[in-house]
């Protein structure tokens, strides 16, 4: 990819702690985009981490051009993401969780022509074409829980916000991202309880799936943030914290 050339995708990682995820995750990545005909981009978001993970990054990105390593100190996956998606330079911005527990070949289904006419892609476990492989029981009880609460409180109509695969246009990304307030989990409602009301046409994409018995979900402390975060989101929009940016509307428009 030239250096004037816009990459048709970018894939932003954000990554704590994930030294021994992240290897496997961006050979399989790598494998996947030499047999694309489109430009990518990878941007790794490191957030925070005790290990080595920003090591082993850079160690990939110097054999590897087309990936890029940034560090955000703070901790809280809603401000690596935010960071990753308005550094990003990608018309199609994926967010993807390092342990690529969705095949990062399904990444086709987000990309045109599927996307056509949607804004935004969010991918799904849920329905009859989404498959669900190795999950315990009681976690997707509690997941079917959360989901229940968010459509009650923030978000109707959308059976997964939490899958960790989403894809945004480069215009709804750099709208939506540049007015993100959410440092934590709650920033996949905030997006798009925002998106929603500001019109932007949304889809869910079901995917294939496979448990990580290394998830860094929190059951129980996570849904109670969930409540917590949800009725800021709801503060946030009565106070007008997410009028559009003038600033993302002059890049949108360059």
């Amino acid at each position: 990819m030239s250096s004037t050339q816009r990459p048709l995708l970018s894939i932003v990682i954000p990554a704590h702690n994930e030294e021994q995820r992240l290897p496997p995750s961006l050979a399989k990545i790598d494998a996947f985009l030499k047999a694309q005909p489109f430009a990518a981009e990878v941007v790794i978001v490191e957030n925070g981490s005790k290990d080595r993970t920003t090591e082993v990054a850079q160690a990939f990105a110097a054999d590897h051009p087309y990936v890029r390593v940034m560090s955000v100190t703070t901790r809280g996956k809603g401000l690596a993401v935010k960071a990753g998606m308005l550094a990003a330079h990608g018309d199609y911005r994926f967010i993807c969780d390092t342990d690529l527990s969705m095949p990062i070949e399904e990444i086709v289904k987000f990309l045109p022509p599927y996307s056509d006419g949607y804004d935004i892609s969010i991918g799904t476990r849920e329905g009859k074409e989404a498959r669900r492989i190795g999950e315990p029981e009681y976690r997707h009880i509690i997941g079917r829980v959360n989901n229940l609460i968010i459509q009650l409180t923030a978000l109707r109509g959308f059976e997964d916000t939490q899958c960790g695969f989403k894809m945004f246009s480069r215009h709804a990304a750099e709208d939506l991202f540049s007015v993100q307030q959410m440092t934590g989990i709650g920033f996949d409602i905030e997006i798009l309880f925002i998106a929603k009301r500001r019109g932007y046409k949304v889809r869910e994409v079901p995917i294939t799936w496979y448990f990580d018995a290394d998830s860094r979900m929190r059951l129980f402390q996570d849904s109670l943030k969930l409540l917590t975060e949800i009725w800021e989101i709801q503060q946030n929009w009565r106070k007008g914290i997410y009028a559009p940016q003038a600033s993302s509307h002059r890049q949108l428009e360059a």
